[in-house]
Parts: structure tokens; C-alpha cells; sequence
């Protein structure tokens, strides 16, 4: 898995989120409308080391191999032995979510590995039964939430699972709790950070819920989308099957309704489909031991074979990894490609481009750049600035506290295609072209439309607060 990794982290660019979090590293704070801290303080210090995707993202790919080598300890320590542990970590391999994720620097990525982490922990915990373990958990914990707060969902339903199922004796012992305060008091700086600017984080559960609803299908798709990024057609059948063993196993069987309790929670709050990929290894994990033992019936066995990875293997590797030229994706659009792929291509030319169109304003001193969404100004913040650019503004999401646009900027090029927001704002508002990124296709930043807004008629004081939306 190391090699397809190194070989494809530097193709095409950076993806939008991945320029996200290096514009938010440079405005370094306790907590983001959309965040907590860990993955733009992780971007910056990989920034500083080089300038470069490569670089930004060996995080992502050793956590991808350490979830690897995590699975298969999972494995052993469920009693399997060379065969299971091999199943196991090759399932994970095959994974289109975590292949993918390999290739990216995300939250979608590290807080996997975290779980994956936590869940070596407590399997370890219930077969040693060493409480250190347990306070260990709860520092990787503490690490967990300053990457997402999904953990503390992990928390509430395994807590819940095991005063229903046992082991009870794990609420009794004291390295757990010293391990949750551990967790609690790492928490406090970005708790603050959020309560003192009104608790923007909650905000985004209904801005998800939205985008889950409007580009990911919504509920319906949620099972569905789970289990086709645990990898076909390998990835599938042990994650159900594993589930099905652990629902099956007295000691085990907590684990596995938290993984039932966190898909039906998931699915209220109109999650994501990738929430739940934390507790795949676990799965894996088990039904490796199973077939390493030889209890599933013989007749589907053949999933454990290499022929079955191999296919798996094949047919993830262009949905999750950048494998084709860039100049063939721009002959070939048809051509499978991963789903971020779009937003690799295409941002320096965009930067160019919009670079062009600001050059061109008559009063560029006094005119202010504000895009639609984060990715776009994420994008000409990173590329734009050595090119004449000011520093970008957004509204959207957790770009709209990172910068706000300075009061002497009275005219705003906007770079986005629905500018209704500025409409009863400035006295004029006409549309001045489109971002062209030249043979850099397919881009998502192709033909966004720009605008110019002259005339602004209230402090940005007042009105940047109209224009922040939490919207994907």
C-alpha cells in the first residue's frame, strides 16, 4: 500500500480541504467555526518543512500504514495468528476510504486511525485487563478531539453498550476515568475557544446535515456509502460478517452495538457515511480470526483468497488514487478518478486567472477579494498572494473568522457563481468574466464567474457578518 501512496501524493496538487487547512494554519487559533485545531497546526508545521503536497501529506499516509499494522495487532490480540493478522491488514488495504485517505491530509483520516488506535487499546484492555491501557486510551482521546469530536459519540455509545452487554467491570476501573479527565482537561482551550465565539461547532451539524441532504444523498444513502468505501468486494463481507461475530461474542459483543448505536445516531443527525469507518478494523479484525479458523461455512471462504484482494485492490485503486496523467483525464473525462481529484487540478491557473481579471480593476488599491466558498479562497490564498492578490475573505464556513476584509476596501471582485449575498450592499454589482484554467482540466475552479461590487455602502464591520453562511 506504501508504494501507490508514495507514488501518487504529488501528482496533480493539493486538494480544497488540503488548502484549507494550510490557510487556517496561518491564522493559528484554539478552535475553527468547522474544527478543532490539530489539523491546521499539523498542515503548518508540514508546510514549513516543505513546500509541497508530498510533504503535507506523509501524515496521512503514516497513519493509513499504522491503521494497517493496528489491524492486524487487533487481530492478534482476538487470538488470530500470521493468516488472520495478513487478512485483516490486507482488508484494510483494500479500502477505498482509507486508500484514499492516504492521499490526502484530512480529518476523514487521521480520526479513523485515532478510533483505530483507541479500539487496539480496549481489546488489549479486556484480554490483560492492564488499567495503563485504559489511561493511554484517554490520551488518544484527548488527541482525537482536537481532530474531530465524533470520539466523544464513540465514548457515549460503547458506554451504554457495556451496561447493557458488560464487561461492567470496565466502568469500574480507575485507569478509565483518569483517562476521560485526562481527556476533559485537554479539551478545555478549544471549549473556550468555542463558548467565547457563541459555539459555531453545533452550527455545523445542521450545515452537514444540509450538504448530506443536498450532494450525498441523504439518509438513504447512508448505509449504502458505508459499506461501499469498506472496499469491494472484500472490505464488504468482512465488515458485515465481523459485525455479526461480535454481536455473537459475550465479551466482545459492546463493541459490536456501538456499531450499531453510532450508525442509527448517524443517521438522525443526517451524518456522513465515513463516521463510522473508525470501527471497520475491529470488524475486520474479527472476521480474519473467524476465517483463520475455519467457522464460516466453507462455501464462501473464497473471500480469504488473494485472487478476491487482488480484485478488490484493482478496483479501488482508481476511485482513490490519482493512478492516471493529468492530460489523460482531460482527454478521457469517462475515465474513473477519485472524487476530489477535481480540486487537485486547476488552482494555480485559477489563481492566474482571477490574478488577470484583478490587475485589470481600476482601483485595485480599494478593492477587496471575497470568493463563495473556502475552496476558492483557500486556492488564491495560497497561489494568488506572489501574484498581486490581497489576501482572500470568505463567508463560508470556518474561512469567514480567518480573514475579513480591511475597511479601506470599498469595491469587492467576487469569485463565485451566485453573488446575491452583496445585492442591497453596494451600489453596483456586474459580472466582468469567468476563471479560465487553460488546459488545467477537469477543474473544479473552471469557469467560476467573477464579479466586480463597487460602491459599498455600510462598515464591514456590519456587513461581513451578513455575508458569513456555514453552507458547504
Amino acid at each position: 500500500m506504501a508504494i501507490p501512496l508514495l507514488l501518487t501524493a504529488n501528482r496533480y496538487g493539493y486538494a480544497g480541504d488540503e488548502l484549507y487547512f494550510l490557510a487556517a494554519g496561518r491564522h493559528l487559533a484554539w478552535g475553527y467555526v468547522d474544527q478543532p485545531p490539530l489539523l491546521p497546526l499539523l498542515a503548518k508545521a508540514m508546510d514549513a518543512l516543505g513546500h509541497s503536497p508530498f510533504v503535507l501529506r506523509i501524515p496521512a499516509m503514516l497513519a493509513v500504514l499504522a491503521g494497517i499494522a493496528l489491524t492486524a495487532l487487533i487481530a492478534r490480540e482476538l487470538g488470530g495468528g500470521a493468516k488472520a493478522q495478513t487478512l485483516a491488514a490486507a482488508t484494510f488495504g483494500v479500502s477505498s476510504l482509507f486508500l484514499a485517505g492516504g492521499h490526502y491530509l484530512a480529518t476523514s483520516t487521521v480520526d479513523p486511525f485515532l478510533w483505530t488506535l483507541v479500539l487496539w487499546l480496549l481489546v488489549r484492555w479486556l484480554r490483560t485487563r492492564a488499567d495503563g491501557l485504559l489511561v493511554w486510551a484517554g490520551v488518544v482521546t484527548a488527541i482525537a478531539l482536537y481532530t474531530k469530536f465524533l470520539i466523544g459519540g464513540f465514548w457515549l455509545a460503547a458506554g451504554v453498550a457495556v451496561l447493557v452487554c458488560g464487561p461492567r467491570e470496565l466502568l469500574r476501573r480507575p485507569g478509565l476515568w483518569l483517562g476521560a479527565a485526562i481527556a476533559a482537561v485537554a479539551l478545555v482551550p478549544t471549549l473556550l475557544w468555542q463558548a467565547t465565539h457563541g459555539w459555531p461547532q453545533l452550527g455545523m451539524g445542521a450545515a452537514i446535515s444540509a450538504e448530506v441532504d443536498g450532494t450525498w444523498g441523504g439518509r438513504l444513502t447512508f448505509v449504502p456509502g458505508a459499506l461501499f468505501v469498506a472496499g469491494l468486494p472484500v472490505g464488504v463481507v468482512l465488515l458485515c460478517y465481523g459485525l455479526w461475530r461480535l454481536l455473537r461474542s459475550r465479551e466482545l459483543r459492546f463493541l459490536g452495538w456501538t456499531v450499531m448505536l453510532l450508525t442509527v445516531v448517524f443517521l438522525v443527525v443526517n451524518g456522513r457515511f465515513y463516521y463510522l469507518a473508525g470501527m471497520y478494523p475491529v470488524c475486520w479484525a474479527m472476521a480474519a480470526v473467524a476465517l483463520e479458523r475455519g467457522e464460516p461455512a466453507r462455501w464462501w471462504r473464497w473471500i480469504a483468497t488473494w485472487p478476491c484482494y487482488a480484485l478488490s485492490a484493482l478496483l479501488v485503486l482508481p476511485i482513490a488514487l490519482p493512478v492516471w496523467p493529468r492530460a489523460w483525464l482531460t482527454e478521457h473525462p469517462a475515465l474513473p478518478s477519485p472524487l476530489l481529484a477535481y480540486t487537485e487540478i486547476g488552482s494555480p491557473e485559477a489563481a492566474r486567472s482571477v490574478a488577470g481579471a484583478f490587475a485589470r480593476l481600476p482601483e485595485t488599491a480599494r478593492t477587496a477579494v471575497v470568493t463563495e466558498t473556502y475552496w476558492e479562497a483557500s486556492a488564491l490564498d495560497r497561489y494568488g498572494r506572489d501574484l498581486g492578490l490581497p489576501e482572500p475573505a470568505s463567508g463560508n464556513r470556518g474561512y469567514a473568522t480567518l480573514v475579513v476584509p480591511p475597511e479601506s476596501a470599498t469595491n469587492v471582485l467576487f469569485v463565485g457563481a451566485d453573488p446575491r449575498p452583496l445585492l442591497g450592499h453596494f451600489t453596483d454589482l456586474r459580472p466582468i468574466g469567468t476563471v479560465d484554467t487553460g488546459a488545467a482540466k477537469p477543474s473544479y475552479f473552471d469557469g467560476v464567474p467573477l464579479w466586480l461590487a463597487t460602491g459599498r455602502t455600510e462598515p464591514w464591520s456590519t456587513l461581513w457578518p451578513k455575508l458569513v453562511n456555514t453552507r458547504a
